[in-house]
């Protein structure tokens, strides 16, 4: 499956980026609830190296031990470079054109699309204090946060998808909890572009009730049944979630929850499933 990036809890809105020449990818992405900034930002890293310092020349000038000040000299040398390597670019993006633009450039020419939204009950929780005291999911006169989200990433990334065609996942719900997910289509069939991804949302949230524990391991097999079946097509899925994954306050220092192993467990047999795919290319 590839690359798996999951960003559950960010309140910016950006955008993945990925590879468009393997077999394929999945990437994860993760819109939360509480921003209203219109603004879009993509943050590439700087690499550069810092001027080499003076520290030695004043220190030879005045006759002392200069061992210790070029030490002292590279550490801050090292450090400056290192800040300013990883700084992020803020470009600020006034629309989503833009947005789309800039993936094109880094080099995504198509993809097929994936969308996985978590049904937990932590939505709930979480619009207490983010949504007006109000579920994530609640449908009314003024778009949702998930309904925001979608209607976003499909005005970004639908370009990308070629055939238009988009498999809907949900999780985590009193049928689902962390062991399965369902499909926006009761045959299984995908949703045709995002307005009807939209469409059906808005039509199932009524009808479900919000459970648990999160985990991100169901969608990701489920993304990860599809791309086998396409044959190694890339794809991109997205995840839009509240919240990181289920670990409760039982878990010791340095031991994960059953829901973070199996999340883990999942990206590393996508990546499985990416190595397996490229051997029988090379083989072919």
């Amino acid at each position: 499956m590839g690359g798996v990036f999951s960003h559950a809890k960010s309140q910016q809105r950006g955008y993945s980026r990925g590879r468009s020449s393997g077999n394929s990818n999945i990437v994860t992405r993760g819109i939360s609830s509480s921003s209203s900034s219109t603004s879009y930002s993509y943050h590439p890293r700087i690499m550069s190296k810092e001027p080499s310092s003076s520290l030695s020349n004043t220190a030879r000038a005045t006759g002392s031990d200069t061992s210790s000040q070029e030490k002292g000299g590279s550490k801050l040398e090292k450090k400056q470079s290192i800040k300013q390597k990883y700084s992020f670019i803020p470009d600020n993006f006034s629309s989503l054109e833009q947005v789309t633009t800039a993936l094109r450039e880094a080099g995504l020419e198509s993809s097929n699309l994936i969308v996985g939204i978590d049904f937990t009950k932590s939505n709930e929780w979480t619009g207490k204090v983010s949504f007006n005291n109000r579920s994530l999911h609640a449908i009314g006169d003024t778009p949702n946060p998930y309904e925001k989200a979608i209607s976003i990433i499909g005005k970004t990334m639908a370009p990308f998808d070629e055939d238009n065609l988009i498999p809907c996942f949900g999780f985590g719900d009193a049928t689902t909890h962390d062991q399965e997910v369902f499909s926006f289509h009761s045959d299984h069939s995908p949703c045709n572009g995002f307005e009807e991804v939209l469409a059906c949302y808005k039509k199932i949230v009524p009808n479900l009730r919000l459970s648990g524990p999160t985990s991100y391991g169901p969608v990701i097999e489920a993304a990860i049944d599809i791309v086998e079946k396409s044959k190694g097509q890339y794809h991109v899925l997205l995840i839009i979630a509240d919240g990181q994954v289920t670990r409760s306050v039982d878990t010791d220092d340095g031991e994960m929850s059953p829901q973070e192993e199996q999340t883990i467990k999942a990206i590393v047999d996508a990546r499985s499933s990416l190595a397996d795919k490229c051997k029988s290319f090379k083989l072919a």
